[in-house]
């Protein structure tokens, strides 16, 4: 009789009300995490002052918060706002496993290179000779026979390749010295933290449309005990702070969903596997395609050659390797001139085409559709060690990097928990009440 007064005092309506609502919670929860997660792509928001000092004093998890160390209220999505960070690991779980700054060199294939460097730098040779001549020796230069002029064109030209050749061989024997693959990941990440946002989404696209699927089934389900427990005992706080708990968890069995467990664990007829880890090999593909084309390009390399930390000594080796090679191209003619000229106005003539040559040649690294080409190379290596690498670097090339951010992910979803729960209150009321 007793069970029978009870269930007629159910509201049917507000209490199956209860799990539907923790279920469109939790697919707005992971909706609207998403989103959190991505964008925007640079930092929105304003600067309070005092806030940069009183910054220092709080808790290490809210200083992680986006912005609260510059002393600025705002917003950057947690991925983009870790680009740096997500270069650096990408690098130390990933890349520098993939291979050394060598292999990569060498899957360019430096002799295509070279012969790339030779077509483009050929038909500059008269405007090169001419301009280093005209600064060394305008006098003597101007001097000359036209054809005396031509046969020096042609010296070099004939010189070219085997110019060129040795400084492609040069770069590849001290490229491990040169080039730090690590702190060009980190750079070009850094100044482009839409190119991080991009990997996440592209290699995990299946993921991540599942985890705001499922928020609605985790929410529903976690609801069914919620609306128990408010029937039962009646308290106007319940549902707001059982929302608090259904919106935290929801996140999380998201979250684990996708990256737990990194080692396959059977569990009778089942096994359990992190869904992202399940398609690795497919996920590489994906990946290898990033990196290939946009981070670990021959334009990057390139760039990061001359213009990077190590660029001075770069040049200098470059500048070094080339003078004897431009000794030779002198041919027979080069005691003569050594004479006409002087000892240390030659070596200076020698030294000023280097200088010029080693710009030249180094152009054709950041050549945007030559680099591409390149790219294919670099993509199947990629592709491959990926492929190969163990779970548990493989997910932390892409999870360590808002590892420590994920707390936030979870704070949103307890914050718009506790939002439906009063918004379901206020429309329904206390159970019972």
């Amino acid at each position: 009789m007793g069970y029978a007064a009870a269930v007629d005092d159910i509201d049917w309506v507000a209490f199956a009300s209860i799990p539907v609502f923790t279920g469109v919670v939790g697919w707005l929860i992971n909706w609207t995490g998403l989103i959190m997660l991505f964008n925007p792509i640079r930092f929105y928001g304003f600067r309070i002052p005092g806030l940069r000092e009183l910054a220092t004093l709080l808790p290490r998890k809210l200083q992680e918060i986006p912005g609260i160390m510059e002393g600025r209220v705002g917003w950057q999505g947690i991925v983009p706002a870790r680009a740096a960070k997500m270069g650096s690991i990408a690098s130390d779980k990933a890349i520098s496993k993939l291979g050394t700054p060598a292999e990569f060199y060498q899957q360019l294939e430096p002799d295509q290179i070279a012969g790339h460097i030779v077509a483009m730098f050929e038909p500059q040779i008269p405007e090169v000779v001419d301009g280093v001549m005209q600064r060394e020796q305008p006098e003597l230069w101007n001097n000359l026979p036209p054809r005396v002029k031509v046969a020096v064109y042609e010296r070099v030209t004939q010189q070219l390749p085997s110019i060129v050749k040795g400084i492609t061989d040069q770069i590849g024997v001290h490229i491990d010295q040169l080039l730090d693959p690590k702190l060009m990941v980190i750079d070009h990440f850094e100044r482009n933290p839409d190119l991080v946002v991009r990997i996440f989404r592209d290699i995990g696209k299946k993921e991540l449309r599942l985890m705001v699927n499922v928020g609605f089934i985790f929410g529903f389900l976690l609801g069914i005990p919620v609306a128990f427990i408010d029937h039962t005992l009646h308290q106007w706080y319940l549902l707001p702070v059982l929302g608090v708990f259904v919106g935290w968890v929801t996140n999380l069995l998201g979250m684990q969903l996708i990256f737990e467990p990194v080692e396959p664990r059977k569990i009778g007829p089942f096994t359990l596997h992190g869904l992202f880890l399940r398609r690795q090999p497919e996920v590489a593909e994906v990946y290898a395609g990033i990196i290939a084309d946009d981070v670990v390009t021959l334009e990057n390399i390139g760039n990061t050659l001359m213009d990077g930390p190590r660029g001075d000594r770069t040049r200098a080796m470059l500048a070094t390797a080339m003078r004897p090679a431009i000794d030779r191209a002198a041919g027979p003619a080069r005691s003569a001139a050594r004479l006409a000229v002087g000892g240390r106005q030659f070596d200076s003539i020698r030294d000023s085409f280097a200088d010029e040559a080693v710009d030249r040649t180094i152009t054709p690294f950041r050549d945007p559709a030559f680099s591409k080409r390149q790219s294919d190379k670099i993509r199947r290596l990629f592709a491959s060690r990926t492929a190969e690498l163990p779970y548990q670097d493989f997910v932390e090339m892409l999870r360590s990097a808002i590892k420590e951010d994920e707390w936030m992910l979870y704070a949103h979803g307890a914050v718009m928990g506790l939002a439906g729960g009063f918004l379901h209150l206020a429309i329904f009321g206390v159970s019972g009440g």
